[in-house]
C-alpha cells in the first residue's frame, strides 16, 4: 500500500552540518592562502602606488615601472645578471653532469668517498662559500699571493662576472649532481649495451646513449639553478659590491639600505619584475616534468646499469676531480679555518705564528653577536617542528581527502619556490607594517621564523609529499570500514608511517633556515639579529677574522645536524 500525501509523515527541515573534518580542512587551506599571499600582495601593490603604503592618499600608477624601465644601471643590472646566471648555470650543470656519470657509472676509484665529498657544499651557505673563497683567491688571499710568489701573476680575478659565476658553481653544482646521478643510477642498461655491441667504445656509448637519456634531469636542475642564480645576495654584496657590479638582488638591497630614504614604489617593481621573471622558470620547470615521460627506461623488468671500465683513463678524471674538489671545496674551507684562529693568513709566514682566539673571544663578547647564533639556532628549531607539522597536514588535505579545493591547495604549497627570499622579507615586511593585529611580532624572531617557514614550504612539501604517495590508498579505506574520519585516519595512521619523512623535513628545514639571511635583510632589528646579516655587518667593516670565527660555528652547527640525521633518523640528501 502506498502511503497518500496527508497520511505521510513529515520529516521536520535540518539544516546541513558542517563536520569538524570540514573544518580543519578549511583552516588549513586558509591559513596557507594567508601565508603565501601575505607577502604577494603587498609587494604587488606597492609597485603600482606613487608612495609608501603607509602613507595616506596614494594612487595607483605605473610609474614605479617607468621609473625602472628608464633607470640605465638597471639595464646594466639585467644584463650583468642574466650574463652571471647563465655562466654559473652551465659551470654547475657542466660539472654536476660530468661528476654524476663518473661517479655513479664509471669505475673511477675512491667512488663513494668522492659521492660524499661532492655534496659537501650543499650544507654551506653561498655566503660561507664567499668568504672562504675570498679568504683564499681574493687579490689578499692566501692562494693568490702564493700563486704571485711561484708564478709571478695573478691567475684569476674573483671580482669579476667569471669569478662570481665561478665561486656560485661551487654552492649550486651539488644540486644538477643530485639530479642527475639518480637518474644515471637507474639508466636502462639494454640500450648501452646495443650501443656497445655495434663497436661503441666506453666515452662514445656516455656520450651518445646516458646522456641523451640524462635530458630531463639536467634541464630540470638547469632551470633550478639558473633561477638561484638571479636571486643569490651573498656573491653580488661580497664580490660585485667592491667593484659596482649590482645584480637583481644586491640592486634591492641597496635601493631600500642604501640611502637616508628607501624608494619603496621602484624597490616594490623591481621585485614584481624578479618575481614574473622566476614564476616563468618555475613553470618551464613544471612543463619539463610533465615532458619526462618521453625518457622512460626502468620498467618492470629489473635490471642493474653497468659500470664502465674506463681503463688508464681513469686515473686521468680521478685527477682531475680530486684537483677540482681541493680547489674549490677543501682549500677555500681550511683557509676558513685558518682565519678563524690567526690574526693573519699569509704565506710568508707559517699560520702557526699568528695563532689566536681573539676572533671566537669578539664573538662571544658582544651581546648582538651571541643573540645572532641563539635567533638562528631557535629559528631554525622551531621553525622546523612548526612548518614541518603544518606542511604534513597541508600534504594530507592535497593528496588524501576529499577537500574540494585540494589541487589549488597542492599549487600554493609549492608556489614559495618562485618567491625570492627578499622578495618575501618585503612583502613581510609590510604585511606587518600594514596588519595592526600583527604588530607584537613585528621586529621579533617570531616574525623572522614565520618569513622563513613561508619561504621553505615547498622544501618541506617535497620531502613529504612522495612517501604520503607511496601509502597504500587501501590504509584509508581500510580504517573508514571500521567508522574512522579523516582526521582520525591521518592522525593516528597516516602521520605515524610519515615520521620518516617528518624526521627529513624537519633535518632539511633546519639546514635551510640556520643559513637563511635574504628574508631576515627586512625583517631584521636589534634583537632579532641572525648569523647571516652578523657576517655581512663584520664584513662591511673589514673584519674578516671575525667572519670567519662565525662562518666556522655556522657550519659546524650545521653539520653537527647533518650528523645526527644522518645517524638518528637514517636522513640522507635527496633530489
Amino acid at each position: 500500500m502506498v502511503a497518500n500525501e496527508r497520511t505521510r509523515p513529515r520529516v521536520p527541515l535540518r539544516l546541513p552540518t558542517v563536520r569538524a573534518e570540514h573544518l580543519i580542512q578549511y583552516s588549513i587551506a586558509g591559513l596557507t592562502a594567508v601565508l603565501v599571499l601575505s607577502p604577494l600582495l603587498p609587494v604587488l601593490y606597492s609597485s603600482f602606488r606613487d608612495r609608501p603604503l603607509y602613507d595616506a592618499g596614494g594612487v595607483l600608477s605605473l610609474g614605479n615601472y617607468v621609473r625602472l624601465f628608464s633607470d640605465p644601471a638597471f639595464h646594466r643590472v639585467i644584463g650583468d645578471t642574466f650574463s652571471f646566471a647563465v655562466l654559473a648555470t652551465i659551470i654547475s650543470v657542466g660539472l654536476g653532469v660530468l661528476m654524476a656519470v663518473v661517479i655513479g657509472r664509471t669505475d673511477v676509484p675512491a667512488r663513494s668517498i668522492l659521492a660524499e665529498i661532492v655534496l659537501w657544499p650543499i650544507y654551506l651557505s653561498p655566503l660561507v662559500v664567499a668568504f672562504a673563497w675570498v679568504i683564499m683567491y681574493s687579490p689578499a688571499g692566501f692562494g693568490t699571493l702564493l700563486a704571485k710568489n711561484l708564478f709571478g701573476i695573478q691567475p684569476w680575478n674573483l671580482y669579476s662576472i667569471p669569478g662570481m659565476a665561478l665561486v656560485a658553481s661551487v654552492s649550486m653544482m651539488p644540486i644538477a649532481y643530485l639530479y642527475c646521478s639518480s637518474s644515471a643510477a637507474v639508466a636502462d642498461p639494454a640500450l648501452e649495451d646495443a650501443a656497445r655491441s655495434i663497436g661503441a667504445g666506453p666515452l662514445r656509448t656516455l656520450l651518445t646513449v646516458t646522456l641523451p637519456l640524462m635530458r630531463p634531469p639536467i634541464l630540470y636542475s638547469a632551470v633550478l639553478i639558473f633561477t638561484i642564480a638571479l636571486e643569490i645576495l651573498s656573491i653580488p654584496m661580497v664580490l660585485g659590491g667592491p667593484v659596482g657590479i649590482n645584480f637583481f638582488s644586491s640592486y634591492l638591497y641597496n635601493q631600500w639600505l642604501g640611502g637616508a630614504r628607501p624608494d619603496y614604489g621602484l624597490v616594490g617593481a623591481a621585485a614584481v619584475v624578479l618575481l614574473v621573471i622566476v614564476t616563468a622558470l618555475v613553470l618551464v620547470q613544471n612543463s619539463l616534468l610533465r615532458e619526462s615521460a618521453r625518457f622512460v627506461t626502468v620498467r618492470g623488468k629489473a635490471s642493474r646499469p653497468h659500470i664502465f671500465k674506463l681503463g688508464r683513463q681513469r686515473w686521468i678524471i680521478f685527477a682531475f676531480i680530486c684537483l677540482y674538489l681541493l680547489l674549490a671545496a677543501i682549500l677555500p674551507m681550511i683557509g676558513l679555518i685558518m682565519r678563524a684562529f690567526t690574526k693573519f693568513l699569509t704565506p710568508l709566514a707559517p699560520p702557526w705564528q699568528f695563532l689566536t682566539l681573539n676572533n671566537m673571544k669578539v664573538i662571544f663578547s658582544y651581546p648582538a653577536y651571541v643573540r645572532s647564533i641563539t635567533n638562528s639556532i631557535v629559528i631554525a628549531l622551531i621553525g622546523g617542528v612548526v612548518t614541518t607539522l603544518f606542511v604534513a597536514l597541508v600534504a594530507l588535505v592535497a593528496h588524501r581527502s576529499e577537500f574540494r579545493f585540494r589541487r589549488v591547495l597542492d599549487f600554493l604549497a609549492i608556489y614559495p619556490r618562485a618567491m625570492p627570499g627578499m622578495i618575501v622579507g618585503i612583502g613581510f615586511f609590510w604585511a606587518l607594517v600594514m596588519l595592526k593585529p600583527l604588530g607584537p611580532i613585528r621586529n621579533t624572531i617570531w616574525g623572522l621564523t614565520i618569513a622563513f617557514s613561508v619561504r621553505y614550504l615547498p622544501t618541506a612539501f617535497g620531502a613529504i609529499a612522495p612517501m604520503l604517495a607511496r601509502l597504500g590508498a587501501e590504509l584509508d579505506d581500510a580504517a573508514r570500514t571500521v567508522g574512522a574520519s579523516w582526521w582520525t585516519t591521518s592522525w593516528a595512521i597516516l602521520l605515524k608511517l610519515l615520521k620518516p619523512a617528518l624526521f627529513s623535513s624537519f633535518i632539511l628545514m633546519f639546514i635551510q633556515m640556520i643559513k637563511e639571511y635574504g628574508c631576515a635583510v627586512f625583517l631584521v632589528a636589534p634583537g632579532s639579529e641572525v648569523m647571516g646579516l652578523t657576517m655581512l655587518q663584520f664584513w662591511v667593516q673589514g673584519e674578516t677574522g671575525p667572519v670567519a670565527a662565525l662562518s666556522l660555528l655556522q657550519v659546524v652547527i650545521t653539520m653537527a645536524i647533518v650528523y645526527v640525521g644522518r645517524k638518528l633518523f637514517k636522513v640522507r640528501i635527496y633530489a
